[in-house]
């Protein structure tokens, strides 16, 4: 994958992320709290995706998304264990929100997830600018 490539799938990611967001963000306003959940976490793993092809990775599955930041990312000192947490966490609430229907997310849950996502991502979008990705 050229640099030129990297930078045009970068930016695909991230505005699905944003669109993710704003999606999250509506279905909270409008009661709509485990799909918010849900719509959260992909805002997550789009930002991770995008982290992952600046040194030309693609997962294939969730796990693999995380496995792979972990690897290249989390032991390499270049983000604090915290950011695979946080993803992992939110990819367990995700399974959760998507596929246990007795599951109940209220609006504290969603409000405290978003803050670590918020924080997450803002750090992602600082490195990506600092490696001039954006």
């Amino acid at each position: 994958m050229t640099e030129e490539n990297k930078k045009v799938n970068i930016k695909i990611e991230m505005d699905r992320a944003l669109k993710t967001f704003l999606e999250a963000d509506l279905l909270f306003k409008n009661g709509f709290i485990i799909g918010a959940v849900s719509r959260l976490y992909y805002f997550i793993l789009y930002h991770i995706r995008a982290l992952l092809l600046t040194k030309g990775l693609e997962p294939k599955s969730h796990e693999g998304t995380l496995r792979l930041l972990s690897l290249h990312f989390i032991k390499e000192d270049i983000f604090e264990p915290k950011a695979s947490h946080i993803f992992s966490k939110l990819m367990k609430y995700r399974e959760e929100a998507d596929y246990n229907p007795s599951y109940i997310f209220d609006r504290e849950d969603f409000v405290e997830l978003k803050k670590e996502a918020e924080e997450l991502t803002q750090k992602i979008k600082t490195y990506l600018k600092d490696k001039d990705y954006l």
